[in-house]
């Protein structure tokens, strides 16, 4: 009977080890993200920065995916290099700079920093429970992808087209869709680390970083429209 060998490595192992530490690098770089995030956002807010009211509002939310776009080819190409993390701390900065108007505009109410505060909260705890669920499960989260991707265009179409149309209960409905879309996009973004279809924690952290960002932005708006106290 032959003896185990001490040097035997076994891939199981090898493979936890490596996703363990994506998913820990991962989370350590999503929480120096906000730094910028809340950097450019008070720069945003302090000089009444709005990429939107410079031109007419759907030539800025073009120019706004067309400026995002820039930055995540940009990280995708710099990925694997420390130059990535740069180029997404700059993205994060610049998603900031975006989130500008929206503070200023909750701000204004009396309870605003109630309502940011809230939904800060309600943002981390279902970051917290979609983490949860991504890290515990069982079941082949693969084929998700597809459908939030579809969701996530039309999402978009759908924006674009209420600019023109300035409809308030569409603007409602498309928060809480987003809301929908990128809490699942949590799971499977996560989940594809866990499981080891995601190796590289800078385009581990754009992704979740879009989730989280789009999830509070979309909990701040519906807050603002039916939470904000002007008296």
């Amino acid at each position: 009977m032959q003896s185990p060998n001490p040097m035997t490595v076994n891939p199981a192992s090898t493979l936890a080890v490596g996703q363990n530490r994506v998913l820990r690098n991962t989370y350590w770089l999503l929480s120096l993200s906000l730094l910028p995030t809340i950097l450019g956002a008070w720069l945003a807010v302090a000089f009444k920065i709005n990429l939107f009211s410079v031109v007419h509002p759907a030539i800025g939310f073009m120019l706004f995916l067309g400026i995002a776009f820039a930055f995540m080819f940009g990280i995708q190409k710099t990925k694997d290099s420390a130059a990535g993390v740069v180029v997404l701390l700059g993205f994060t900065a610049f998603m900031g700079v975006v989130l500008g108007p929206l503070l200023s505009m909750v701000l204004g109410f009396k309870n605003g920093w109630n309502l940011i505060a809230l939904a800060f909260g309600g943002t981390a705890a279902i970051f917290a429970a979609m983490a949860t669920i991504a890290t515990t499960t069982k079941r082949d989260l693969s084929g998700m992808g597809k459908f939030l991707f579809i969701g996530v265009i039309m999402l978009l179409i759908a924006s674009f087209a209420n600019i023109f149309l300035q409809i308030p209960a569409l603007m409602v409905a498309l928060s809480l869709v987003a809301i929908a879309i990128f809490s699942a996009y949590m799971v499977w973004d996560i989940n594809r680390i866990v499981t080891g279809g995601e190796t590289n924690y800078i385009t581990a952290t754009l992704a979740i970083y879009l989730d989280i960002y789009n999830v509070f932005q979309s909990l701040l708006m519906l807050l603002g429209i039916f939470g904000g106290d002007r008296e």
